[in-house]
């Protein structure tokens, strides 16, 4: 996806023109002048120090903050903050919040699940239906009827994607989607969003774990003070020693991996940088001579057991 964006043809799923946006009482913009397109059905890691503007781009991106200058379009349409615009944006466009505390208020699952639906206008009938397909896809049907606050720290981050997907958005926006999950629901939501992908959604999360946003994303945007250092591709920016040093972020583990066996000669220096630990497996096993120090080390346990 190497200038997709100098591509005429190429869809565009959101379209930020020249953003500027500052809290009140604060002297310095969260966001400024703040400009990017994303492709229809990519996955786009956002990646940046607290305070970078990650979290306020994907709140004017949900129209729940407005900007002071420019324009924002979803599939080509700039925004109207009227709302009829404001719900059909939302219907397009659904956020996760960090904390699941922050969106989840109703008694129940299935009650928080159904309102936004219900919201947008949806029978009761049609609703249900649509609430218990999308718990059944995430595991949740068991769950409906629980309160709330009685859920666990990842089963509430689950309830909180299923109240945007029971909406059908085309977009979703996760914020640090596995903020203080334990390795197992890490793991579900990661399944969740590789899904979502799958199913041509364009998907957005912000995150700090920079081996997961180099496996998953097609695209990484950096940002700094309200601003886009750089987009491109996983390889791209991350190869980039330079810009990783000014956005304080480190390289994945695979790539170190990868610069450490280059340097001692096992990879050569032409070697493509793999995209994965995978992809790192398949060139190491490929080599006559690093399968000959695996077989070796296989054997030595039997011939210790032998002497």
């Amino acid at each position: 996806m190497k200038e997709y964006e100098m591509d005429q043809k190429q869809e565009w799923a959101v379209e930020a023109e020249d953003i500027c946006f500052t809290y009140e009482g604060n002297d310095v913009p969260a966001l400024d002048h703040f400009s990017l397109r994303i492709a229809r059905g990519s996955r786009v890691a956002f990646m940046g120090g607290n305070g970078s503007g990650k979290s306020t781009f994907f709140l004017c991106l949900n129209g729940i903050r407005r900007p002071d200058k420019g324009r924002i379009m979803i599939d080509g349409k700039p925004f109207s903050y009227t709302r009829k615009g404001l719900l059909d944006v939302r219907r397009k466009t659904g956020i996760v919040f960090q904390d699941p505390d922050d969106q989840l208020f109703s008694a129940s699952v299935y009650e928080d699940m159904s309102f936004g639906v219900l919201n947008l206008g949806m029978g009761e009938a049609q609703a249900r239906q649509a609430v218990e397909h999308t718990a059944e896809e995430l595991g949740l049907t068991a769950l409906l009827d629980r309160p709330v606050h009685a859920l666990s720290g990842g089963q509430k981050k689950l309830a909180a994607i299923a109240d945007i997907l029971v909406m059908g958005p085309e977009i979703v926006i996760l914020d640090e989607p596995a903020a203080s999950l334990d390795q197992m629901h890490t793991d579900l939501v990661r399944k969740v969003i590789a899904e979502l992908s799958d199913k041509g959604i364009t998907v957005l999360t912000a995150t700090h774990d920079m081996d997961y946003a180099y496996e998953w994303a097609d695209v990484i945007v950096v940002m700094k003070d309200g601003k886009v250092l750089r987009r491109g591709t996983p390889r791209e920016v991350c190869t980039d020693r330079k810009l990783l040093e000014q956005a304080h972020l480190k390289p994945p583990v695979v790539l170190e991996m990868y610069e450490s066996l280059k340097k001692s000669g096992i990879i050569s220096a032409g070697e493509e940088p793999p995209g994965s630990v995978e992809e790192l497996k398949k060139i190491l096993t490929g080599r006559n001579d690093v399968r000959k120090g695996i077989s070796e080390m296989e054997r030595t346990p039997d011939a210790e057991e032998n002497n």
